[in-house]
């Protein structure tokens, strides 16, 4: 009598887990998203094939992990990507400062030595002048005097 017994509340067992699946189930064939989706050819295709309903469904759920790790890898890569071209980028800029700073201080050097050379080059040429050709600083004078009573005499007549 033993197996009986046993084999009855067996099936009592399995007649109220039936019982609470075909609830839950009808409980999401009652929700309006679900019943849209079971009205179209996916859904009614599906609802034929139960083999490979459950293949897609265990598919689906198997592929949620990888993909959410995907997503989160893709995600993490282009934070990583922006911010580090962000940081790369300020670091192009600072070198070319530092460039642009190094280069302009080369000129003001370069100008001011060249400033220096040409002043030290004009002042010994003339004194060479000077010394070589002093008739040439006679005649400046001459002509600065013959120029200012050119012009004291456009005064005086006006």
């Amino acid at each position: 009598m033993q197996p009986s017994s046993n084999s009855s509340s067996e099936k009592s067992e399995l007649q109220q887990l039936w019982g609470g699946w075909s609830t839950m189930v009808k409980r999401y064939y009652d929700d309006p998203k679900v019943a849209h989706l079971m009205n179209t050819r996916i859904g009614q295709y599906l609802s034929t094939h139960p083999v490979f309903a459950l293949t897609v469904l265990l598919f689906g759920a198997m592929a949620t992990l990888p993909v959410g790790l995907f997503l989160s890898f893709a995600l993490v890569t282009f934070i990583m990507a922006a911010v580090g071209f962000v940081f790369f980028e300020g670091f192009l800029l600072f070198i070319g400062g530092v460039t642009l700073l190094c280069v302009l201080t080369g000129i003001a050097f370069f100008s001011v030595m060249a400033s220096f050379i040409f002043s030290a080059l004009y002042i010994i040429i003339t004194n060479i002048f000077h010394r070589y050709y002093p008739h040439l600083k006679k005649q400046r004078k001459v002509q600065e005097t013959e120029s200012e009573s050119d012009t004291s005499e456009t005064k005086d007549t006006q």
